[in-house]
């Protein structure tokens, strides 16, 4: 009889679980597509920087899937086509980008202009993977560097420190075909690039990515549909005199059009061994669900002006599978305040608080 019952409690744990699963993501599903990942192989040999992504050494790098819109499928694919590779040492990481394009144009010449205004390339990087203290790296067509530094996303009141240079940052450019000449065709433009990890670095030592380490990073590009207009590339207007809104083109998408959602950002893991395949640690499942009950209190945030006191009030049971294993949610808020933490025997504690900020707290015995 007592093994009959507690058949039955585990079913209806299972099932009232499985129903979380369908019902408590509703209207997010946007937020939560699998981000793209990537394999970053150790290379003894380093690129020469100079915007040639022939060299041999390119040879040993996959290139990444294409870009695709910033808001995943919910936009047609790009018209023109964008792709990356990365490579690693000791010291760096190495990135090679190849950019379709049949007008190349620039006029942002100046370090830390806001490149964005002109066609450019963009990297995110959180090594950290807690979405805190992440880095920015923009470039254009002339090779002019927008580089910053931000201590949280903007969502949650923060700024970018524009005045942060990345040290020791080296970076290339190469057009295929003219620059700024509209009376012909080109083919696009490479970027190529090598990030000292000293300068993605929080702290005094620097860290050197070891074997399995997963980075958060993604990559944009920055599209204007331009006219010709007495001889120069001139951004189109609408019907009210405004330009129109650029294309923004991802290599994971974002399913928001907004680059500082670092948790939606693709997967780079490293590796010395180029037979190794990529792995997703099972912690990286579980904060999917700090995710939702992040965002269900800032929807609740929005229309309450404070946080709810339970998941309940969120529309979130606390109990729920991963594989194997029974998951299990606790929050503690208050108004202006919450943190949120998932625990499965086995696995470390991980939590989220009212700034987006991820930290694994310990491995329960």
């Amino acid at each position: 009889m007592v093994k009959r019952y507690t058949c039955v409690w585990a079913l209806s744990i299972l099932l009232c679980c499985s129903a979380m699963g369908q019902t408590s993501f509703k209207g997010l599903e946007h937020l939560f597509t699998e981000p793209r990942h990537y394999m970053c192989y150790y290379s003894s040999l380093s690129p020469v920087i100079d915007g040639d992504i022939e060299e041999d050494v390119w040879s040993n790098a996959a290139w990444t899937d294409f870009f695709k819109d910033i808001e995943g499928d919910k936009k047609p694919d790009p018209y023109l086509k964008t792709r990356v590779k990365m490579l690693w040492n000791d010291s760096c990481l190495f990135i090679a980008a190849e950019l379709e394009e049949p007008h190349v144009w620039a006029n942002l010449s100046k370090r830390d202009q806001v490149i964005f205004h002109d066609n450019d390339f963009e990297i995110f990087i959180d090594p950290d993977n807690n979405t805190h203290q992440y880095f920015e790296i923009e470039v254009n067509a002339l090779n002019t560097i927008f580089d910053l530094f931000l201590s949280k996303p903007y969502r949650n009141n923060s700024g970018a420190l524009i005045s942060w240079d990345a040290p020791g940052l080296k970076s290339a450019v190469r057009v295929s075909g003219t620059i700024n000449q509209p009376d012909d065709t080109d083919k696009g433009w490479t970027v190529e690039m090598a990030i000292p990890f000293k300068a993605v670095t929080i702290g005094n030592e620097t860290r050197v990515p070891e074997e399995g380490d997963l980075w958060r990073v993604n990559f944009s590009r920055v599209e204007w549909d331009c006219d010709v207009k007495n001889g120069k590339y001139r951004k189109k207007r609408g019907g009210d005199g405004r330009e129109l809104s650029e294309h923004n083109w991802v290599w994971s998408p974002q399913g928001i059009v907004n680059m500082h959602y670092p948790e939606r950002w693709g997967y780079v893991q490293f590796s010395r061994g180029k037979g190794s395949s990529f792995s997703l640690p099972y912690g990286e499942r579980q904060r999917r669900y700090l995710w939702l009950a992040y965002y269900r209190q800032r929807a609740y945030f929005e229309k309450n002006r404070r946080y709810a006191p339970t998941l309940k009030d969120l529309g979130i049971h606390p109990d729920f599978w991963l594989g194997d294993k029974l998951n299990r949610l606790t929050m503690t808020a208050s108004t202006r305040q919450f943190c949120v933490s998932v625990d499965s025997e086995g696995s470390e504690s991980i939590e989220i608080n009212e700034d987006g900020l991820v930290q694994v707290i310990k491995t329960r015995q």
